[in-house]
């Protein structure tokens, strides 16, 4: 178990946007959503996109760092990625939506691998997404954005690239995927499981192995839909060497679950383990600390992993 920094203070929101509180706005973001399943409800209104930026809504509900640049990346337009990878996904550019992104990463490695991802744009969820979630029992943070500690956790595998060969590994609660990708990229594992428990993330996790196909080399990668409170099929009980995860520990209520994933999928090895970066938000890591050790999993708590973070 390791813990990584956490991410940089929220930046202080605009002059314009003061004078309401962050509960009145997340009210106003409410609102909006539901007007603008009707495009009449929005005329009726007077809604523009110069209200939104106006009303100050953009400055809240939203992560506010987009990482620690410890891996370069780009963005680049959408319709590039459609046409360069189109075979790849059987030809089909509608897979790319309007609100999708493409961001080319330059692994920091000897062979200079890179990797081409499509992200939802941040600040894109809709009401939809959230009925999904209430639909599945599962949260929309997967949608939100490449979170900073899941690229720290791709930065720590590039790293330690050589605990990863030959062995089965299982991310969870992967969002899109950046850290699987780049183990099953850069470390020469056998087998790569990137999961996480929301279908429309694991649809993206899908199309990013399906971009990538030939970056893996002999590395066999695939995407699963996983929940953690759910009994897991019997085919993958106590089948992998290292279980990796960034980022999945804030929720409490989902400790138990997570905890129990974390014993039935390990192998009964002496030299299996979970790797768990998590930024100290309040005392959620502390919890499920002690979540882990009620079931009989011995656990260290790393804060000085890496001279670079």
């Amino acid at each position: 178990m390791d813990s990584s920094s956490p991410p940089p203070s929220p930046s202080p929101a605009p002059s314009g946007s003061r004078g309401a509180s962050n509960a009145t706005q997340r009210w106003s973001i409410l609102r909006r959503a539901l007007l603008a399943r009707s495009s009449s409800a929005r005329a009726q209104e007077g809604i523009s996109s110069d209200h939104q930026i106006k009303d100050g809504t953009n400055n809240i509900s939203r992560k506010a760092s987009r990482g620690f640049n410890l891996i370069e990346c780009h963005s680049l337009p959408i319709s590039q990625l459609a046409k360069s990878f189109g075979n790849s996904l059987n030809g089909n550019e509608n897979d790319f939506g309007q609100k999708d992104v493409y961001v080319c990463y330059k692994l920091p490695c000897r062979d200079s691998s890179k990797l081409d991802l499509v992200y939802r744009k941040e600040d894109s969820l809709e009401l939809n997404d959230i009925e999904a979630s209430n639909k599945y029992n599962i949260d929309t943070t997967g949608l939100v954005c490449c979170w900073p500690s899941e690229e720290v956790l791709a930065y720590y595998c590039i790293n330690h690239s050589d605990m990863f060969r030959s062995k089965k590994v299982l991310e969870l609660g992967s969002g899109y995927g950046l850290a699987g990708l780049v183990i099953a990229a850069s470390t020469n594992a056998d087998e790569v499981v990137i999961s996480d428990g929301n279908p429309q993330v694991a649809g993206y996790i899908q199309k990013n192995i399906s971009i990538n196909t030939e970056t893996f080399g002999e590395t066999k990668v695939k995407s699963m839909i996983l929940h953690w409170d759910k009994e897991q099929a019997s085919e993958i009980l106590n089948t992998f060497d290292i279980i990796v995860a960034s980022d999945c520990t804030f929720f409490k209520q989902f400790h138990e679950g997570l905890a129990g994933t974390v014993k039935s999928l390990l192998k009964h090895s002496a030299t299996s383990q979970a790797i768990f970066l998590s930024p100290k938000r309040g005392d959620s890591l502390d919890k499920f600390l002690g979540i882990i050790k009620e079931n009989g999993l011995r656990c260290e708590l790393i804060e000085n992993y890496d001279p670079t973070v």
